[in-house]
């Protein structure tokens, strides 16, 4: 401080922004994202005020509403309800009675349960059941898992565009000016991101599921359908899909290169210059 006036002591630029501001979904209109609780935030709010109500009602259940004759004799505010507590009454009086409840239907569990279900649905906890629950099959498992992949995938797509590749640039933008990494840019060219995660793939896992079964199918044909089938190209592609690392991969061999047979041709047709004898 010089006079009361802030000093400037360093000023820099930097290429990239050092905040990162990602999103787990978004809905029209609005800039700011929301996250699986906000979604659901209006059904989390129904549900706890449902169970506020359950237990005001189980605490009116417990300790009961009372009613007294006023005839001067019973003071309510001196009667505790506790087991073996003797209530003097005046002769003739009702005393301290129960006020009765009127009969009705209880539907407070049956909405709450239909909230809890929303609310699990929306935080993607119902799609492979409990552990106490019914075993399921390996097919209903594998559908589950496929449905949850296509909830997930824009999800994902957008966490990997707004997060993920923000994050490993800036941390490698980081490194880079500390001088503990070489100075090269991730720019898909020299060096680029190879997302690995299962949601990543799963775009790939259905493309190597459709070249399978063309392959099969192809070869139960036989004959010239089988014919058209590369075999070597096929392989690599589905390594490359799988993730095989490229040393296990065996490149695709030049092609030959056949003789010029053109200019032998010429050369042979060519008259003959030398001189006769």
């Amino acid at each position: 401080m010089e006079g009361g006036k802030p000093v400037l002591l360093r000023e820099s630029h930097l290429p990239q922004s050092p905040l990162i501001a990602f999103r787990w979904l978004k809905s029209p209109g609005e800039i700011y994202g929301r996250s699986p609780v906000m979604k659901a935030l209006p059904d989390i709010k129904t549900a706890n005020k449902v169970v506020e109500l359950i237990l005001k009602n189980a605490s009116i259940a417990v300790t009961g509403i009372w009613q007294a004759d006023d005839d001067g004799v019973l003071n309510p505010s001196n009667i505790d309800l506790t087991p073996g507590t003797i209530i003097p009454k005046a002769v003739g009086s009702k005393g301290l009675s129960p006020l009765e409840m009127p009969g009705r239907f209880d539907v407070s569990q049956i909405v709450l349960e239909d909230l809890r279900g929303r609310i699990r649905h929306a935080l993607l906890t119902d799609k492979l059941g409990p552990l106490s629950g019914p075993r399921m099959t390996a097919t209903e498992v594998l559908e589950r898992s496929a449905e949850m992949a296509m909830i997930l995938g824009a999800t994902y797509g957008r966490l990997q565009s707004e997060l993920m590749t923000p994050l490993i640039q800036r941390s490698f933008a980081i490194l880079r000016r500390r001088g503990e990494v070489p100075d090269i840019n991730i720019d898909g060219r020299l060096v680029e991101l190879d997302h690995r995660s299962p949601l990543a793939r799963a775009q790939g896992q259905r493309d190597i599921q459709n070249t399978l079964f063309w392959v099969e199918a192809a070869m139960a044909m036989g004959g010239a359908a089988a014919e058209a089938i590369n075999l070597p190209a096929a392989a690599r592609f589905l390594g490359e899909s799988l993730g095989v690392p490229s040393d296990l991969i065996r490149k695709e061999a030049p092609p030959a290169v056949l003789p010029d047979n053109n200019k032998t041709m010429e050369r042979t047709n060519e008259p003959d210059q030398r001189p006769a004898g």
